[in-house]
Formats: structure tokens, sequence, C-alpha cells
């Protein structure tokens, strides 16, 4: 059997198939082509699922109904393509959506006028649309109903230490996917490349479209954001003295995250400004500056991470505790 898609429809009958065609059964015997964006492009069978409110029907092109299975209790729904909008939806009813997104969705997911999809734009405003027209300056779309955001219990900073190589794309990545409100690239004593001027600023940019790719993949009504690459001693400055300010150091020996996170007297705290060294870790002299701003120096334990796990680890662990998966972590107390 080939790939298996199924989308709502009003009709009692659905859809279904294993290409990028599909076929709609209409309960009477009849097959209309359709098309959904997303199929391969070559149809990888002869044999369909057909999915109906009240089962599930097999059908092969030579034999035809060949099978009926009543197991099957509910349909499934086709995800729309969620779209990033850099300019705020607030109070609009039309945005456009500009050229970069055109060659995606006109010729990679095959939509049209019409076809609906989701837009946001990363200030907490998400819609349904749908697409009015294609021309060279972009896809206008024509906003629909608003969908609630989704609010976050913490506020999460990461100054990372530049590592070498590209090493930065992946931790930058994994720090939006993971929930990260803003990365801050730090330059520091142990960080083998410099970046200054325009090339700072290319990768800046690059590391914020890194970014609103995450935002688009994990449905987060935020999109992260990667502030300039500073100095150590520029970005002590930058951290709220509200803010539960943790350094992280591979040779501190008294404290862990996991008696940090288990300290009833930061219950209440609501944002966490944590810093990663690069390859090599932090130096003593690092680690000693912050502590005299307020941070408090902690370890993962005996375990040695890279750069590019690190951050990862650290976030899933404080996402995991007091951010978006504690209430998972709520639910399995229970």
């Amino acid at each position: 059997m080939g790939l298996l898609c199924a989308a709502q429809r009003k009709q009692r009958t659905i859809l279904i198939a294993s290409g990028r065609q599909a076929n709609h059964f209409d309960g009477k015997g009849t097959f209309a082509q359709l098309h959904f964006p997303g199929f391969p492009r070559r149809l990888e069978s002869r044999k369909y699922l057909i999915i109906l409110d009240t089962g599930l029907l097999r059908y092969d092109k030579g034999a035809g109904v060949v099978g009926f299975c009543k197991a099957l209790g509910k349909c499934l729904t086709l995800t729309l393509p969620r779209i990033y909008s850099p300019e705020t939806l607030q109070n609009a009813s039309q945005c456009v959506l500009g050229p970069d997104h055109l060659r995606y969705l006109k010729t990679v997911l095959r939509l049209k006028p019409g076809d609906a999809i989701l837009v946001f734009d990363g200030y907490g405003h998400e819609f349904e649309a749908r697409i009015e027209n294609f021309s060279a300056s972009g896809v206008t779309v024509r906003l629909g109903a608003s969908l609630p955001p989704v609010q976050r219990k913490i506020r999460v900073t990461l100054a990372q230490g530049i590592p070498k190589a590209g090493k930065m794309d992946g931790i930058v990545r994994t720090a939006a996917e993971l929930g990260t409100d803003v990365i801050i690239p730090v330059a520091a004593a142990r960080s083998v490349r410099r970046m200054e001027g325009e090339k700072s600023s290319a990768k800046v940019a690059r590391w914020q479209k890194i970014v609103q790719e995450a935002a688009r993949c994990t449905r987060s009504s935020s999109v992260t954001v990667v502030e300039p690459v500073l100095s150590f001693a520029d970005m002590l400055k930058r951290a709220d003295s509200g803010a539960r300010k943790l350094i992280f150091w591979e040779e501190e020996d008294r404290l862990t995250i996991r008696e940090v996170l288990s300290d009833g007297r930061f219950d209440g705290a609501a944002h966490y400004f944590i810093i990663v060294g690069p390859e090599g870790g932090l130096t003593r002299e690092e680690v000693d500056r912050a502590r005299e701003s307020g941070f408090i120096s902690v370890s993962l334990g005996r375990q040695i991470l890279k750069v590019e796990t690190a951050a990862a680890a650290i976030l899933s662990i404080i996402q995991y505790e007091k951010g978006i998966f504690s209430d998972v972590a709520e639910g399995i107390g229970t």
C-alpha cells in the first residue's frame, strides 16, 4: 500500500489515496480526481484506502471495492500549511506574503486561490486564511478566524558562546524549537571564530531565518529573537535583575541544575537567563565575573556534553520542570 492521506470534508464520504493525486468517493461508486499538497510526484500503488464516516473502504483500480472495515470511527484531518508573516496581523483582514513564500506555496505545495492555510506573525496572532491570488510580489491572503495563542509559563534567554564551524546553526534551531524566547550569541574567551561588522550581521540574519522556520514547524505563536553578537561583558549587562540567572560550568561540583530547579525559593521565577560556553567551556575568570553579576554556577552532573548537545539538554530540563513541557510532567505525577 502506498502513502495514505485522508482529509476532512463536509460530505459524508471522504477521500483518499496513495500519491500526489487522491480520489474522492461520493458513496455511490463515483470517483473524482482531487489534488492534495505534499504527495509524492508519482502514484505508488493502484490500491487505495477510502475513509468514510462509517468505516474504512479498500479499493483496487482493477477489482473495484474489495473490502470494508467498520473499525475506523472518525476521519483524519489534513494539516494546513502554516506560514510566517513578518508584518503584524493585529487588526488586519488581509496580508501579502513575500516572494520567498511564492514558490513554496504555488510550486512546492501546488496550492491554488481559494485554498486554506494558516498565517502567524510571531507576536501571538494567528489566523485561518485563504489564498486570494499569486503575483510577482508575493501571495495575497484573506484572513479569517483568529486562533488562540499558546501562553508560555516562563521566559527563557540563552546566552550561547559561539562554537566553531556551523554548530551554531543547529544550536539556534534546537533552542528555538524548545521554546527559547531570546538567543544571544556571545564572543566568549574560548570562542574560536570572531565575527565583526557585516559578517556578524549576516550570521544573525541567517539565524533569525532559522528561528522563523522553527516557529512555523513547532506551531509556536511567537518567534525567537536572535540578538546581535555581544562580548561576554556586554551580555552580562543584558540580564534582568529579576531573572533566575544560571551559568553552566563543568567544573562546578557543589550545585546541580536539579537542585536549583527544586529549590522552593524560586518557584515563582518567570524568567530564566542561562549562559552556556563554547567548546572548551567557560574560563574561571568568566564564571567569576558572572557570579559577581548575580549568576549562580551550576552543572549537569558528571556527564560532560558536547557544545551542540549542552544547550538542548539544559533547555529540555528547564522546560520540563517549569515551562512548555511542565504540564506533561504534572500529568505524569497525578
